[in-house]
């Protein structure tokens, strides 16, 4: 098994991931009583080209991007102007949050629930 071992089960990085990643995982995102399925990257934002468009004068065209890294999501901020919120709290921008179910993600007036 020692054939196995890559950058990102023998680094620092990869182990803080791999602890970071344990507990629960979240599968979906509901948003305006809809269920969306997580894929691998999912960017929201009022530009039509973001997987979740969100038509609030309060998003930016490129508001804040999901991503799943190992076994879990994390939330980004992409340098929004009114900032991504996380249970009430704000973000910092260009930093991963971990997403746990129950969340939810505020963007503008508009909240989306993790589950």
């Amino acid at each position: 098994m020692a054939n196995d071992t890559t950058i990102a089960t023998t680094s620092p990085i990869g182990q803080h991931l791999e602890k970071v990643a344990e507990g629960a995982p979240v599968s979906y995102l509901m948003f305006n009583q809809k269920r969306i399925s997580l894929v691998a990257k999912m960017t929201i934002g009022r530009s039509p080209e973001c997987s979740i468009v969100i038509d609030n004068k309060l998003a930016s065209r490129q508001h804040a991007t999901i991503q799943k890294i190992r076994d879990a999501y994390f939330l980004k901020d992409e340098k929004s102007t009114n900032g991504t919120f996380l249970n009430g709290h704000r973000i910092p921008p260009d930093k991963y949050v971990k997403l746990n179910p129950g969340d939810k993600i505020t963007i503008g007036a508009i909240t989306l629930v993790m589950s």
